[in-house]
């Protein structure tokens, strides 16, 4: 979202010393409403509205699906949306801020829902589209509007993100556990209970676990997937919202820094000069092994991740190993495991 000077809210922001939602609830009461932020409240309002416009972002990667939101399914520690189009898995517990925006701009007016967490950052957004349900909004704004009209907010220190965090000394057991896994959910938690966090396992894992690849691979990797005409589930998340496409990747356009995907209906802006690492990694489940390329930043976030698509008369998953295992490798990570 951009102001009238063309600068985006959120670098307008920064460059104030604020963050985004500071920004936003500045304008309460001229464009801007404030709304009760539970997703148990949100999502149900936002299914009324036909198809929109669903963005969840990190500060690497920006992720642009449009669709309708269906098939909520709620919970006090994570929740999901899984229609057709808009897949997404949330954590209620950062879903701490929301605004009704509605914004003139040369295109029109533009509504949007937007949620941030408790310091302030970005955690989902949705914006209407011209086919929209434009009496939903207005219900919507109305129901889940909270009267608050203060024009300052307040917000606490952003949490940094957790350096890479592993034991060397349980390297074996950390191999051990990883071959008896048989879902990806469970990988998170064995290395919380290893006292790991997931860059720190895969630094030290090794073969055939994980293999290091050039953070210059992410394009190659992109070009492949293109090329194959193959379909990939992209994950692009933060604390409060992960939000996965998963189909084709048609439509690549670098332009400085950033690598974009401009598909109908999937977009994705990427700062391929963020990305500091970037890991091959394969996990056992009861449908064959998983395969990933996952790619963190220089503070060890997590920017984004790819898997292949697993459909039944359509699996798309042996196309996207042999591109996997065709990334050029990274020898200094490699040879430090």
């Amino acid at each position: 979202m951009r102001n009238a000077s063309g600068t985006r809210e959120r670098d307008l922001a920064g460059k104030l010393g604020i963050s985004e939602a500071e920004l936003i609830a500045a304008f309460t009461g001229y464009g801007t409403t404030r709304l009760a932020a539970s997703p148990d409240r949100i999502m149900p309002a936002i299914e009324t509205l036909g198809e929109v416009m669903a963005l969840t972002r990190n500060p690497s990667a920006v992720h642009e699906k449009v669709g309708r939101y269906d098939n909520f399914h709620a919970g006090d520690h994570a929740a999901m949306v899984l229609a057709e189009d808009i897949d997404l898995r949330i954590f209620p517990r950062h879903w701490v801020h929301a605004f009704a925006v509605e914004k003139e701009t040369d295109a029109g007016m533009r509504r949007s829902v937007q949620v941030f967490d408790a310091a302030g950052d970005a955690v989902h957004k949705v914006f209407l589209r011209s086919g929209s349900d434009l009496a939903a909004w207005d219900r919507l704004v109305g129901a889940l509007a909270t009267g608050e009209t203060a024009q300052t907010l307040d917000v606490v220190d952003r949490v940094p993100a957790e350096a890479p965090k592993a034991d060397p000394a349980r390297r074996e057991t950390l191999q051990k556990e990883w071959r008896r896994l048989t879902d990806t959910h469970q990988f998170l938690r064995l290395c919380s209970k290893l006292k790991m966090n997931r860059l720190g396992a895969y630094r030290i894992a090794g073969a055939p676990f994980v293999r290091a690849l050039d953070p210059g691979s992410v394009s190659p990797m992109l070009e492949a997937v293109r090329d194959a005409g193959i379909e990939v589930m992209l994950f692009v998340g933060n604390r409060g919202c992960i939000q996965i496409h998963s189909g084709p990747v048609e439509t690549l356009k670098p332009m400085g820094p950033w690598q974009n995907i401009l598909d109908p209906g999937f977009n994705l802006h990427l700062r391929a000069d963020h990305v500091a690492e970037v890991w091959a990694v394969e996990k056992p489940t009861q449908r064959g092994p998983a395969v990933s390329v996952e790619a963190f930043d220089q503070d060890g976030a997590l920017i984004f991740q790819v898997f292949g698509v697993g459909k039944e008369g359509r699996d798309s998953r042996p196309a996207w190993g042999r591109i996997v295992e065709g990334l050029r490798g990274r020898a200094d990570l490699e040879a430090a495991q």
